[in-house]
């Protein structure tokens, strides 16, 4: 099956701080709030006077709330609230609303687990600090999920929490109140535990991945010591993990190694696809309503929509305008309104063209171009204890902007007579980058074609 797709760039805000996390609220009455962490390593500051120092470094973190209006055509998204916070490695919103009120979780560098709740109207919101419970002594809290991905599961609420020393924690909340409580915590990965998550149609399983390259998958009512299975199928750490809301027993997984695998869960030997995307696979995403569609943030190569229904998994989409690691992604449930032939006036947005085809042409010269800065380029993937997750850096020590990376040479598939299409879906996201501190919110334009017989 052909597809057509288009992208165009709505607005690319500044986070002053280095962006990792974005979240849509799932809720269907607070689509339109947005939430963004960052993550900022600060030097002592007697090294930055220039002395040799002992004292650890800083991690500081920001929690931004923006509101996105589809009636305003230019500049649609506007910050209504910035909170100082310890760095934000990872934060979800709750599918279902907790005693009738959004409630956002977050991860952060301190090792806690803080809960925000979301109050006033969706124009004027503003989250309030409402919880919190340390996840133990000497850890950076790496990534949070919540049991409720199915909206409509009748089971207690928790959360499951990784950190960086390769420990699990599940979290039950009480909703009235709230408040949480650790009520199991278990060595899951030898070393960071990237990720963890539910099984969304049967919340007592849980999987995680690591550092050690290992997908291990979790029985939570028995004393979770020994594994249900561990796979080693990735070759690099796992670091993304979505169990899919609409479709039981998928999986899809990603990793440093640059593959996004789905599995079937009733045979885990095998995963049923297998997309190289030339990026390590920071966080996967599946589509709100289009059950085929995923969303993987891919360091490296930026941006990209995988079609799970087509054979091979292919890459049907790319937004690789982003000049940093591709770190924070999302969905939203708003379906925007489609002003994709508004004329020269959508031409730009801070230089960049807002509107074209999704699937880049190769170029030679950009290759080129791309191999002489790699040469230069020092990429080591460590622990977040030390530097976050990847460092890049010259001879000289300074960080050298990315060039973006071309994956899909793909030609885009034009529509004829000839064709049956479906429906034009318009979609709304947002991606966030880490050095140069950005977020891009963006609107893609999906089209299926099938051949006339």
């Amino acid at each position: 099956m052909a597809v057509h797709c288009r992208t165009q760039t709505l607005q690319v805000l500044d986070t002053e701080y280095s962006a990792d996390a974005v979240e849509w609220c799932p809720l269907d009455d607070w689509g339109t709030v947005l939430a963004c962490g960052t993550y900022q390593l600060k030097k002592p500051d007697s090294e930055v006077s220039g002395e040799v120092s002992d004292d650890p470094h800083l991690r500081l973190g920001r929690l931004y709330l923006y509101h996105y209006n589809p009636h305003q055509l230019f500049s649609p998204v506007s910050e209504v609230q910035k909170i100082e916070t310890a760095a934000i490695l990872d934060m979800k919103w709750c599918q279902m609303p907790l005693s009738e009120t959004p409630v956002l979780g977050v991860a952060d560098a301190k090792g806690a687990l803080e809960l925000y709740r979301l109050q006033g109207n969706r124009e004027s919101s503003r989250v309030q600090p409402a919880c919190s419970v340390d996840l133990g002594d000497g850890c950076l809290a790496l990534s949070l999920d919540w049991s409720t991905g199915r909206r409509d599961s009748t089971s207690p609420v928790r959360i499951v929490c990784s950190d960086s020393l390769g420990r699990l924690s599940l979290v039950q909340v009480e909703e009235s109140a709230p408040s949480l409580d650790i009520v199991s915590q278990w060595k899951g990965h030898g070393f960071e535990a990237w990720i963890a998550a539910f099984n969304y149609w049967s919340c007592d399983t849980i999987y995680s991945g690591g550092d050690d390259c290992l997908l291990k998958g979790w029985d939570t009512r028995s004393t979770p010591d020994t594994p249900m299975f561990t796979s080693k199928r990735h070759s690099m750490g796992v670091c993304s993990i979505q169990s899919h809301p609409h479709r039981e027993h998928v999986l899809a997984t990603g990793s440093y190694d640059e593959h996004v695998l789905v599995w079937d869960l009733r045979q885990m030997k095998q995963p049923t696809s297998d997309t190289h995307v030339q990026g390590g696979v920071w966080r996967l995403k599946w589509h709100p309503t289009d059950s085929a569609l995923l969303l993987a943030a891919c360091m490296h190569s930026g941006f990209h929509i995988l079609d799970t229904a087509s054979d091979g998994c292919p890459i049907v989409s790319s937004y690789v305008l982003h000049n940093s690691l591709a770190y924070g992604a999302d969905w939203s449930r708003v379906s925007p309104p489609d002003n994709s032939a508004t004329g020269p006036e959508a031409a730009s947005v801070m230089g960049v063209e807002k509107e074209a085809e999704s699937v880049p042409v190769s170029s030679d010269a950009a290759t080129r171009k791309l191999e002489q800065s790699m040469q230069n380029l020092k990429i080591f993937y460590e622990s977040p204890t030390s530097s976050f997750d990847v460092v890049l850096e010259d001879d000289a020590g300074g960080y050298i902007p990315e060039p973006s990376r071309k994956t899909d040479e793909r030609p885009v598939t034009a529509v004829s007579g000839a064709d049956t299409c479906s429906r034009a879906q318009t979609h709304l996201l947002a991606t966030c980058s880490f050095y140069d501190h950005v977020l891009h919110v963006w609107r893609w334009r999906f089209q299926r074609l099938n051949p006339a017989e």
